[in-house]
Order: structure tokens, then C-alpha cells, then sequence
């Protein structure tokens, strides 16, 4: 069943596309951790921390929902869900400020009713876009891999099925 907000789906159908586990690639994972963005947007942990850490996400993408933005053949950001949990939305480097994060949430609010993140409270520019998206902080708390403060944050949809 598609909610009415599935515009976004059309529009964006042709370039964004779920990318099963048969096919997920180290080429996610590496630009999860290995992207000026995300170092630039995570600058108060230590680099050290994304690339140790490398592997052990080469190993959960299969089991998490993973939705690609593409666009010539080409993965310019993508999102990955675990159920209604957001671990994370990342855009390449070149492609920030293009929208390319709006749209990927777009359509995982299209398929979803409620979605949960969490977010350092150092990062404020992601913080501002979850707000401004309709997610509201429920809670602050210590992340136990990297010690800073988080907030989790939820989003629920206007339409109870």
C-alpha cells in the first residue's frame, strides 16, 4: 500500500532502488567510512574509529534494507534500515547540498509509518535536517563505541493505517 505522499516514489522511483543483500558490495561500506563528507560531518571522532570498523560493516549490510540513490549508473548516496531504524543516510562528496538526503528519506518515509535514528549532538547540520523533516527528540544518550552524546529521534507518518 502506498501512502499519499508515494508521489515521491514515482519521481523518484527510477533513481532510487533497493540494493539486496546478493548484491551489496564493499563499495557501500567504504564510502560509509571512508567519505571526506562523513569524516567532515563526524570531525570529533577520530578517523582511526570508521576505519576499524570498516569490516564489521562490510558484514551487516546484508542484513539491513539498503536504498541507493543512482544516477548514470552511478551510487551517489544511499540510506540503510534495519526495520524502523535508520543506521545511517550518506551522499558522495560531490553530490551534498543537492537534495540527494531528502529524497532518500522521502522514500523510506513512503514505505514506513514511523522511522527511529540516532544522531551525535555534535553533528547540528544533520540534527536541523531531522527536524525540519518532522523527526522530534525523544531522548539524549552516551553512544558506548565512541563516547559522545546522542539524541534519538522519531518520525511518525499522519496517516494511521
Amino acid at each position: 500500500m502506498f501512502h499519499p505522499n508515494s508521489v515521491a516514489v514515482a519521481r523518484y522511483g527510477a533513481l532510487i532502488r533497493s540494493k539486496y543483500p546478493t548484491n551489496c558490495d564493499a563499495h557501500l561500506a567504504e564510502s560509509l567510512f571512508q567519505t571526506r563528507s562523513n569524516l567532515k560531518a563526524h570531525f570529533f571522532i577520530s578517523e582511526q574509529y570508521w576505519i576499524s570498523n570498516y569490516e564489521l560493516v562490510k558484514e551487516m549490510l546484508p542484513q539491513v534494507e539498503v536504498y541507493v540513490y543512482e544516477n548514470d549508473k552511478r551510487i551517489q548516496g544511499f540510506v540503510g534500515l534495519k526495520d524502523e531504524y535508520i543506521e545511517g543516510i550518506f551522499v558522495a562528496d560531490e553530490m551534498q547540498s543537492q537534495g540527494i538526503d531528502k529524497k532518500l528519506l522521502d522514500y523510506i518515509k513512503d514505505k514506513k509509518v514511523r522511522l527511529r535514528l540516532s544522531v551525535y549532538q555534535k553533528n547540528v547540520r544533520a540534527i536541523s535536517f531531522y527536524q525540519r523533516e518532522g523527526f522530534i527528540t525523544q531522548c539524549e544518550q552516551l553512544d558506548k563505541f565512541t563516547g559522545e552524546k546522542e539524541y534519538v529521534m522519531n518520525w511518525e507518518s499522519n496517516i494511521r493505517n
